[in-house]
């Protein structure tokens, strides 16, 4: 069933404050992790789709790749930070276009034509309706092209208990939130940092995570985690029998487990079908 809208977490807001965070390491890295899961070395003569571009920090890794991309978000906010990118590096650069849009909009997904990598990191869980969204998604994937996608993984009974925290978190006043944000990220993160210290590298988690993980942050990364709502959640089998289905075929896979993590998903779609 749909997520109830009326508590959005404002992403936007956590992006603007990653982009301050924002250093040429973690461009590079963001770079890197393209090309390792798309299994290329550049992206040149190629259109990438951003759908829910967030910071914007993939949509520039793939223009930088060579990629003519357009990105686009539900938030303006993500809009703004995705457009801030485009200013800060690539400025009147026709080879990137940023607008507001929305994956649930069948009329304007169409109106984007199809291209050849589409892109969606942790985001169709986060519209509402997972189901109907990644469906519209994969039609924007050329014939031969090929399809991205994060989602969070099902984790049964406690993906049910998250989803009160982060209900919880934003129906708080802004000055309040702390009361979930701590103790959630004192549970997420705490069994690393003391792993770290019993192997004699403290903080070791911490210090390393942008080239471990994409680029990104870890403190916005956790509070992305517990405020993201509306949220959804899918076992690996289900989104591989979706998209097999439509004509799409697996061709690398990262799972969390029993986690609690995104999944990731990278499909070719069959060139014969449209």
């Amino acid at each position: 069933m749909p997520e109830v809208l009326d508590e959005r977490f404002a992403f936007g807001e956590n992006w603007q404050k990653f982009l301050a965070e924002l250093t040429p390491d973690r461009v590079a890295e963001a770079e890197a992790s393209l090309r390792r899961m798309l299994g290329v070395g550049t992206l040149a003569g190629k259109t990438f789709l951003d759908v829910g571009s967030g910071s914007g920090l993939f949509s520039l890794a793939a223009r930088r790749l060579g990629a003519r991309v357009h990105s686009f978000d539900y938030d303006p906010q993500s809009v703004a930070c995705t457009a801030e990118l485009r200013r800060r590096y690539a400025d009147g650069d026709p080879g990137w276009t940023v607008e507001r849009g929305d994956a649930l909009d069948p009329a304007y997904l169409a109106a984007l034509g199809t291209f050849d990598v589409v892109y969606s990191w942790g985001v169709l869980h986060h519209t509402g309706d997972l189901w109907r969204a990644l469906g519209l998604v994969t039609e924007r994937v050329a014939p031969g092209g090929t399809l991205w996608v994060a989602v969070y993984n099902d984790q049964g009974g406690k993906s049910r208990v998250w989803r009160r925290v982060k209900r919880a978190y934003n129906r708080l006043p802004p000055g309040l939130r702390f009361l979930v944000l701590w103790p959630a990220f004192a549970y997420l993160v705490t069994p690393s940092l003391l792993f770290d210290l019993a192997r004699g590298a403290p903080l070791r988690t911490w210090r390393e995570y942008a080239r471990t993980s994409r680029g990104m942050s870890l403190w916005r990364d956790v509070v992305d985690w517990v405020g993201g709502y509306p949220f959804e959640v899918a076992q690996p089998e289900e989104v591989f029998a979706f998209c097999r289905d439509r004509g799409f075929r697996l061709e690398r896979l990262r799972t969390w487990g029993g986690g609690h993590g995104c999944n990731e998903f990278v499909f070719r779609r069959e060139a014969g079908d449209r």
